[in-house]
């Protein structure tokens, strides 16, 4: 067995965001560096990295892929020789937007893309009401990378309260769970680790999440708190509010204790399951 295959070294980068796309790029690829010199093999940037986060702004900031944006996140992964989880931008395709996270080769080749399923539609009346349906439409496709012996499956956000979604990854062997996610001032301090240990303890698996840094002037306000679970649904780091690049590393021999102490999956009555929902 090759220990070195076994664990990885997950870069997770809490970004300011604001209305100057080119200073978010760069800004972006200056905390890519620094994630590689601390060590980082796959690195992920936040959700909506390049653009303020909100229904008025995502026309105006959407890009092709490739384009201008991703362009830069092909290049600097290929430069650095890792994994890039490119968080989220507004992707243009024909008279549809959406919310969509692109993955980086190590030879700047794309190996995935991953378009938001489940889009942010709440009301919570006199705290935030947000429909992004407004703008953008759902994908409909999932995204799993392979990086040595890890598979990472990749949700935006608002995916992370579908657990369906979580368990469909799982049967599909991901051990690692990655969501680029800007929760709000509202229901991040309520649920941003809950859903975090929720999908890891379900499912037994890493899960992180990656937020934007929180700007108390933009229209809409990102919790922060990026934060990385493990199997045993322990938080193993989270941030605060402002921008932090931070390195967790992962062990696949974790997940394997996990799983062999508490072998829920092997003890599924999914037969039973069916029966009573038929009732």
């Amino acid at each position: 067995m090759d220990k070195l295959a076994r664990t990885l070294r997950l870069g997770c980068i809490q970004l300011k965001v604001g209305a100057n796309k080119s200073e978010n790029v760069a800004r972006a690829i200056n905390k890519i560096r620094d994630a590689k010199m601390k060590g980082a093999e796959v690195v992920s940037l936040p959700e909506c990295f390049n653009s303020p986060y909100g229904t008025a702004y995502f026309n105006d900031y959407a890009e092709t892929i490739p384009g201008e944006t991703t362009n830069l996140l092909s290049q600097i992964a290929k430069e650095l020789q890792i994994i890039l989880i490119g968080g989220t931008i507004p992707e243009r395709d024909g008279d549809k937007l959406y919310n969509t996270a692109t993955i980086w080769g190590k030879s700047g080749e794309l190996l995935a893309k991953y378009r938001k399923m489940h889009l942010f539609d709440i009301d919570i009346p006199n705290e935030i009401t947000f429909k992004e349906s407004d703008s953008l439409s759902a994908g409909n496709d999932l995204a799993i990378i392979n990086v040595k012996d890890f598979k990472i499956g990749i949700g935006i956000c608002y995916d992370i309260r579908f657990e369906e979604l979580a368990k469909i990854y799982r049967k599909k062997g991901c051990n690692v769970l990655v969501y680029p996610a800007a929760f709000n001032m509202k229901t991040g301090p309520l649920h941003y680790e809950l859903l975090a240990q929720s999908r890891s303890n379900d499912n037994q698996l890493y899960t992180a999440l990656i937020s934007p840094a929180r700007d108390v002037n933009a229209s809409y306000v990102a919790w922060g708190h990026s934060c990385v679970v493990d199997p045993w649904a322990e938080v193993m780091y989270t941030s605060e509010a402002d921008e932090d690049v931070f390195v967790v590393d992962l062990d696949l021999d974790k997940v394997d204790k996990v799983r062999a102490n508490i072998p829920v999956f092997n003890q599924r009555r999914t037969d039973i399951y069916e029966t009573i929902e038929k009732k």
